[in-house]
């Protein structure tokens, strides 16, 4: 429990609603409002200077890149020094590149190079940063309202994110690309500050004396122990690299040949931000028991966007299947993060979120890059099938996992340091708490 929790403000906040927990929240809105626009300028920068969309896939590869390369590096990191600094170092690394990128763009003639290298340097800072603010959110709340704090940090995060895209979009339009992109290193730099006041107080020292290497490697262990854990990071590495191909890839072609072009594309992906909203909302009232098993449930619907590509629907349909879409994946995203948080030891969270993520992200790029290929092999319209049928083939194959199925909510408070005295001498697989049923 965060300490600062009992302090006066309290009263004015939920119990769950910790000063960690607010710290954090505000700081997501700031960055999240800054980035959804920068992603915006960073591919009209391109453009401005002459890039074709090879160009601005470019500049996307550069940030993913090491992303991929750095996360398990960033995870090991974050579980051996206190998170708020790494998460401090990486705002700053990111403020810094984007102040660097908005001077290039603003100053005229940015080369492709350039702005591939400092895309780069915002990956790798965002790859440090991901597996520590995951584990910082994960112990800043407990009790039986962890996945409440999640839902309404979940539902700030999606708002800021779609405020932050409409803001941007029309900022690149009145003040042109380098200006937002300004805003940006601002709003790093303005978390960065929000997140320096963060109170680690509440959590164990970390043991000296291990390597980078053992600490990869207990943090493997704490996957690969749990059949329900990295049952569902696969079934995710093959669930985001199909449905990222399908929308970056085929959703663009498919709305320039069959919708009208980006207007209506842009109006889908705007329903699938609102229906996250609306899954947040949903699950700051809903406590489903079984939460693997509903929250693998709601996976199934993200066949529905490749499917409607595959036909096409018309454009009013495609909306209503895009916010299905955004309000069942929020669904599984709060059940998954409340079990994380009721699972795994305190001293592990960063790592087996960077695991998590590196699963989830890895195999993005060669997917986004076989999708020409398998659309000049099949067709696009047998590539989207596909995509929709791979969907569904893994989440039914992750249901046959029994924890999948069983592992259930608390319904008690368990603090991290009691979890800790149970489990200490024991295997790295703690077993979770599965229903009677």
């Amino acid at each position: 429990m965060d300490p600062a929790a009992d302090s006066p403000a309290r009263s004015r906040r939920p119990s769950w609603a910790g000063r960690n927990y607010t710290l954090l929240t505000a700081a997501a809105v700031v960055t999240n409002l800054g980035s959804q626009g920068a992603l915006i300028a960073a591919a009209f920068a391109v453009l401005d200077e002459g890039g074709d969309g090879g160009d601005v896939g470019l500049v996307a590869a550069a940030r993913t890149l090491p992303l991929v390369l750095f996360l398990l590096i960033g995870g090991a990191v974050a579980d051996r020094l206190p998170r708020h600094r790494v998460m401090v170092a990486a705002n700053t690394l990111n403020c810094l590149s984007q102040a660097a990128f908005a001077a290039l763009v603003l100053s005229g003639e940015p080369r492709l190079w350039q702005m591939m290298l400092l895309t780069a340097l915002g990956g790798t800072g965002q790859a440090f940063f991901n597996p520590a603010a995951e584990g910082m959110l994960l112990s800043s709340v407990s009790g039986q309202q962890a996945g409440r704090a999640f839902a309404v940090f979940r539902l700030a995060m999606h708002g800021a994110g779609l405020g932050g895209a409409a803001l941007g979009g029309v900022m690149v339009a009145l003040v042109g690309p380098g200006w937002v992109l300004a805003v940006d290193a601002l709003a790093f730099a303005v978390a960065g500050a929000l997140r320096a006041f963060l109170d680690v107080g509440h959590i164990p020292p970390r043991v000296p004396g291990t390597g980078m290497l053992t600490d990869l490697r207990e943090g493997w262990q704490e996957v690969v122990g749990r059949p329900w854990l990295w049952t569902i990071v696969a079934q995710f590495s093959v669930v985001v690299a199909v449905v990222g191909a399908s929308e970056a890839v085929y959703g663009p072609l498919v709305a320039r040949d069959s919708l009208g072009g980006a207007g209506p594309w842009g109006l889908a992906l705007a329903a699938f931000g609102a229906g996250t909203v609306g899954g947040a909302l949903l699950m700051m009232r809903w406590k489903p028991r079984r939460l693997l098993f509903a929250g693998t449930l709601c996976v199934f619907p993200l066949a529905l966007p490749p499917a409607a590509l595959a036909v096409p629907v018309p454009v009013g349909v495609l909306c209503a299947v895009m916010f299905v879409t955004g309000a069942a994946i929020e669904v599984f995203g709060v059940s998954w993060m409340t079990a994380l948080h009721q699972e795994i030891p305190e001293d592990k969270l960063s790592r087996v979120s960077a695991y998590d993520w590196f699963g989830s992200i890895a195999m993005v790029p060669l997917a986004t890059a076989l999708a020409g290929p398998a659309e000049s092999l099949f067709g696009r319209t047998a590539a989207l099938w596909g995509c929709a049928v791979l969907v569904v083939v893994v989440t039914a194959a992750v249901l046959f996992v029994p924890d999948v199925r069983n592992l259930t909510r608390r319904t008690k408070e368990v603090t991290r340091e009691v979890t800790k005295e149970v489990t200490q001498g024991m295997p790295a697989k703690s077993e979770p708490v599965l229903s009677e049923s």
